[in-house]
């Protein structure tokens, strides 16, 4: 059994596998990992590896803290990967994105592949048939929408994400409320118009903290699976294993 851990800018999410399957799935805090993590060992006692995939500035010796136990990973950009990296500068390239990739290119063979992880930040990640990493794009997240327009203004209240009635506010809340989300929709639309213009044919794949709330709104068909990145884990590790 595996335990793949995503340590993101706000929360962790980890999954237990055995192969393919997903046996379970957790999110929490940062600031309750070792217990968390005591507990799903203490409960999946076969788990046998450890795979951390980490963007935070969370300290790696409270994985390194189980290695009597377990056998830990970090991912790193020194793994192998099923695609080539063409990004101009690789090494800046977030490991999570990578695995991303890795995953849309082993679970999508031969095909053009746009993942989209919406979360804390949006990013845009395109491999091509040919598997090649072309690169893609970064934006703020819907809830970091809301906080730069409560931070960065005098007046404008931190509100909580919420559906808009219609695209036309008819106050500030319902302004705001429509500007985040309408145009965090109009914005993945465009970029998905503009790949399309470049590339007819490719598979969408949308993941991340807020995919339920964005699926059902995007107009494109789309594969849409919150636990992509951990799925992705568990691929590249055993991708890793059969390449090393």
């Amino acid at each position: 059994m595996i335990l793949a851990v995503d340590v993101g800018n706000t929360r962790i999410k980890a999954a237990v596998f055995e192969g393919s399957t997903m046996l379970e799935s957790f999110v929490f805090l940062k600031n309750e990992l070792k217990i968390n993590i005591q507990n799903i060992l203490k409960k999946y006692k076969k788990t046998t590896h450890l795979v951390v995939s980490s963007v935070s500035d969370i300290e790696k010796q409270s994985f390194l803290d189980f290695e009597n136990h377990i056998n830990v990973h970090f991912v790193s950009h020194d793994d192998a990967f099923p695609f080539v990296n063409k990004y101009k500068t690789p090494r800046t390239l977030g490991v999570d994105r990578m695995v991303l990739a890795a995953g849309a290119t082993l679970q999508f063979p031969e095909q053009n592949r746009l993942v989209i992880d919406a979360g804390t930040c949006i990013t845009y990640d395109f491999i091509d048939a040919s598997n090649a990493y072309l690169g893609g794009a970064i934006s703020p997240g819907l809830k970091l929408r809301y906080a730069a327009l409560h931070n960065f203004t005098a007046k404008l209240p931190l509100l909580d994400l919420e559906e808009p009635e219609y695209f036309i506010g008819k106050s500030t809340t319902e302004s705001l409320h429509s500007g985040v989300v309408n145009g965090m929709v109009y914005e993945i639309e465009g970029f998905i118009e503009e790949y399309r213009k470049a590339y007819p044919n490719f598979i969408i794949i949308l993941t991340g903290g807020d995919t339920v709330f964005l699926a059902k709104r995007l107009k494109n068909t789309i594969f849409a699976n919150s636990n992509f990145l951990l799925e992705s884990l568990n691929q590249i590790f055993q991708y890793k294993i059969e390449n090393d």
